[in-house]
């Protein structure tokens, strides 16, 4: 005891034994510790730990449908499965994590395209017929692809990247694919193919705008067949992060008659993200949108309430456990104003009037000029090359090696015209050259106009630097320059921006400097698409391809179908000239005025209810099938587009503005009657021409007159004298003459008419334009007046209700899943104008009712219309634009109607088509004899006044 007791007594006499003493009692603790946290009771703290890995997914909600005002539906959504990829692998490189995606992306793309699957792609770039990197779009929606790809925040942020060697603003599809495939990128080897090189940069593209945030899905397909969703699941152990899952799709239901009204929906772009997430932190970079129409508009009600779900994961993303649950709330169903029927129907008529207009034009001539747009006719040769230049036959398929015989004929023959015409060309640029623009044969003058004007559009010509009043500007606008010497200048004068062609100013001397830009403008004119195509007017129009070859074409490329055509067994065996081919496929419509772009190939009409304001119809022509634009696009139809001259994404029924015509006159009488420069029965006597102002204006019957008139017969007769002297008198008139009083008087009485506004609907809609000088002309619709169809017809129903103006609207109801109307929608009453009395509202509905008794086009209709017809020129190389406003029946007006064909030659193919659509919407006509399927049969007979 004793010794203990010491031992003791010794060890804790020091500090230094003390301390030593105490942290082997700690060490003794910890090591009991985690031994009971590790060994005892490790299994379960792992567990908890796992638990602890929390993530929460957004639950998408359901969009709501869109019906028709009688319940018709016209959007809904589809469940379909979608093969989905999330980045939950661990990687010790960037390296591995590429190769690695790479590795399962590529193989899970040749599955699904091995079982006729494709992946889902809304990529700015594709691959052409001819395997071509190709921009999807252009100007400013092009430059946000750039400013994405190269994440710059803005376009303005642009700039030139010295460690790519790339301007980033004019960087080629070229460039950006190889600068996405390259190792500083994603890294794809080159032992795929080209094809799978760019779906697998599609995928990784996608990943990389979800910012590669662990537990978001990327869509890799949409849509997927039973074969690939069994493929997903059997090998879901061995595919890191890949999953099949249910999708929503939005399909629309006769979608060429109402893609401009409805519009389409996609993923959210990263410019809607950064605006909407700013005030919405629900928002997702995977969100689907309303990217136009009512689709657009109406988003928040369609769209409704994400729910949310939290998930315990491993950690490679596993889910363990479930937490909370929140379910998603469906979006409310939108209702329009539209009738579905009459929609459909208006839209055939007019697609049926401007295919007949176009059929009846067509001559059987190589080519046609003239200075009269009244005299316009269409040579066949334009409708053989409308086939390529429209892009309704695919060039670049040509150089397929599945290619048809007529195929590789046509390219054989194309590509001995292309050397020769390039050959010709680089000669035509040297330096030394003479020969002025004006005595070039007029396809090389096609070509040199072509090189100046790409070059603007590339940038590379500075447009906005010309001295207009320079002497060689001068000499160029008037064809007596070469377009070598022009180039040459505009290089000293530094109009040219030699860094677009050159990668650095490496030469002080002119010459050399014009010597590259020659070698460029060669190099670039081989391989660019819109060039060829002007390659091969020529190449048609010198018989070294035929009409026929063409329009066999277009069955081998599947543009039209074989089976039981007995067309094509007689165009191949000779039986019926390319000529007699496609008239018979115009008139049948199986060749559409929409795919030609000839004139006419586009118009509008607009039907509103008088009595309600409520717009019936709106219909745009060309339509197009918002189906392949909403959640995915399909490349090939958009490029189509994009780039036809049908401009088929164009509204032209609230975007395009022309002149009125006289259609106006109803305005003109108006502000006549209420000024009291007129009345009702006081009478202008018609001189034929007007020589009051300096231009000395003539009556559209002169050199005959309408005689002695009143304001009624003035509207009936369209007399353009009549109305010359209403607006001079609006103006003060003799000895009291000023321009500013008489379009102030004008827009004052345009304005009441809600001509100087949009008309309240809820898409896109161009503002118009009254008249800013020259009243005398104005009073007749021309001068500056510009105005959209959706407007005329909102003044057409204030004409025929005497005076109610509405603001307009596309909706009628906002409804929940349980059919609870949630918002209700009407036109609400803009004006009333109380400028004219009952005999002067009945002075000019009397005036309109005689217009149309007065037209062949409505002889033996049994409604009674009461309209005005316009006709207005653009340019006198083109047809005039159709125009006809009226409303029906006459006695007591429901419908008011606005028609508009551009380029339809004269106002009585407006007001014809405008009575069919009024005899459907009547029920007067059996609805199979107006719906026929073909082209109207149109009358080019000039015996009919022209306004």
């Amino acid at each position: 005891m004793d010794i203990i007791k010491d031992f003791l007594e010794n060890a804790f006499s020091s500090r230094i034994r003390v301390v030593i003493v105490a942290m082997i009692a700690f060490a003794t603790i910890l090591i009991s510790r985690l031994f009971y946290l590790q060994i005892l009771n490790g299994s379960e703290y792992q567990d908890n730990y796992n638990l602890k890995l929390e993530k929460t997914e957004s639950i998408a909600a359901t969009r709501g449908n869109i019906y028709d005002r009688n319940g018709n539906l016209l959007a809904y959504n589809e469940l379909v499965y979608a093969v989905t990829i999330q980045d939950t692998g661990t990687y010790s490189s960037t390296k591995e994590r590429s190769q690695s995606l790479n590795t399962e992306i590529a193989e899970i793309i040749s599955k699904l395209e091995s079982n006729g699957d494709t992946i889902d792609n809304d990529f700015g770039i594709y691959i052409d017929s001819s395997g071509s990197f190709q921009f999807l779009s252009s100007g400013s929606a092009l430059q946000r692809f750039r400013a994405d790809v190269f994440g710059k925040n803005s376009i303005d942020d642009l700039e030139y990247n010295d460690k790519l060697g790339i301007d980033e603003a004019t960087a080629t599809a070229d460039q950006i694919v190889e600068y996405l495939e390259g190792e500083k990128v994603y890294n794809i080897s080159d032992e795929y193919s080209k094809k799978l090189r760019y779906e697998i940069m599609v995928v990784r593209y996608n990943m990389g705008q979800n910012s590669y945030q662990k537990y978001i899905s990327t869509v890799i397909a949409s849509d997927v067949s039973d074969e690939s969703v069994a493929f997903i699941k059997e090998n879901i152990n061995e595919l890191t992060g890949v999953d099949v899952e249910q999708k929503s799709l939005r399909r629309y239901v006769d979608s060429e008659y109402f893609a401009h009204i409805i519009g389409y929906t996609g993923q959210i772009s990263t410019s809607e993200y950064k605006e909407l997430s700013a005030t919405d932190n629900t928002i997702e970079t995977t969100d689907i949108v309303g990217k136009s129409g009512i689709e657009k508009y109406m988003n928040d009600y369609l769209s409704g309430t994400k729910g949310f779900e939290t998930l315990y994961v491993d950690s490679v993303g596993n889910t363990i456990a479930e937490g909370d649950y929140q379910a998603a709330v469906s979006g409310n169903d939108v209702y329009l104003s539209i009738d579905m029927d009459l929609q459909k129907a208006a839209y055939i008529l007019l697609e049926q009037e401007i295919a007949g207009i176009l059929y009846s034009k067509i001559q059987n001539i190589k080519e046609y000029s003239t200075t009269s747009s009244s005299d316009v006719v269409v040579p066949i040769y334009d409708v053989y090359y409308s086939l390529i230049k429209n892009g309704i036959i695919d060039i670049n398929a040509f150089s397929d090696p599945n290619a048809s015989q007529t195929e590789k004929d046509v390219l054989s023959a194309y590509e001995v015209k292309e050397k020769e015409v390039l050959a010709t060309l680089k000669s035509q640029l040297k330096a030394s050259n003479e020969t002025v623009y004006n005595q070039l044969p007029d396809e090389y003058q096609a070509y040199s106009t072509y090189i100046v004007t790409t070059l603007k559009s590339l940038g590379i010509f500075d447009a906005s630097a010309i001295d207009t009043s320079s002497d060689v500007q001068t000499s160029w606008t008037s064809e007596e320059m070469a377009v070598n010497k022009y180039l040459i200048y505009a290089i000293e004068q530094n109009w040219i921006d030699i860094t677009k062609y050159e990668s650095e100013a490496k030469y002080a001397d002119t010459d050399e400097l014009y010597a590259d830009l020659v070698d460029y403008i060669i190099d670039y004119l081989s391989t660019d698409t819109s060039f060829q195509k002007l390659v091969y007017k020529y190449l048609l129009l010198d018989d070294n391809i035929s009409g026929s070859q063409l329009c066999l074409i277009l069955y081998e490329q599947g543009v039209l179908s074989k089976e039981d055509d007995e067309d094509y067994t007689k165009l191949a065996g000779g039986q019926i000239t390319a000529y007699e081919f496609m008239l018979s496929k115009i008139k049948s419509l199986e060749i559409t005025p929409g795919q030609l772009a000839l004139d006419p190939c586009s118009g509008s009409t607009v039907l509103i209810d008088v009595k309600t304001g409520e717009v019936l119809a709106m219909v745009t022509y060309p339509g197009y099938d918002n189906n392949k634009l909403a959640n995915s696009v399909d490349a090939d139809y958009y490029a189509y587009l994009t780039f036809s001259a049908a401009n088929p994404l164009y509204n032209y029924a609230t975007q395009q503005r022309t002149a009125p015509g006289s259609t106006f006159k109803i305005v003109s009488s108006t502000a006549g009657l209420a000024e009291n420069v007129i009345t009702t029965t006081s009478e202008i006597v018609d001189l034929g021409q007007y020589t009051k102002v300096s231009n000395n204006p003539k009556c559209w019957i002169y050199p005959s007159n309408h005689g002695s008139i009143n304001v009624s017969e003035a509207i009936r007769d369209s007399c353009n004298y009549f109305f010359y002297e209403v607006g001079w008198r609006l103006a003060g008139g003799d000895g009291a003459y000023d321009d500013a009083t008489g379009i102030d008087k004008i827009t004052q009485y345009a304005s009441l008419y809600g001509l100087d506004e949009t008309t309240g609907i809820e898409i896109e809609e161009n503002s118009p334009h009254i008249a800013t000088e020259y009243p005398v002309m104005a009073a007749i619709g021309q001068s500056d007046n510009n105005y959209t169809t959706i407007g005329l017809a909102r003044y057409a129903a204030a004409i025929a209700s005497e005076g109610t103006v509405y603001n307009l609207t596309l909706l009628d109801s906002v409804r929940d899943s349980e059919g609870n109307v949630i918002e209700s929608y009407s036109p609400s009453v803009r004006n009333q104008i109380d400028v004219l009395n009952a005999s002067e509202w009945d002075a000019i509905h009397y005036g309109m009712r005689m217009v149309c008794e007065s037209l062949s086009s409505f002889n033996g209709f049994s409604v009674e219309v009461a309209g005005k017809t316009g006709t207005a020129q653009q340019v006198a190389s083109r047809p005039n634009h159709a125009l006809f406003i009226g409303f029906a029946p006459y006695s007591d007006p429901e419908i008011s109607i606005a028609t508009r064909i551009a380029y339809g030659y004269t106002s009585h193919n407006a007001a014809e088509v405008s009575k069919d659509i009024l005899a459907y919407y009547f029920g007067v006509s059996a609805t199979e004899d107006l719906l026929s399927g073909e082209a109207s049969t149109v009358s080019n007979s000039e015996n009919e006044f022209t306004d």
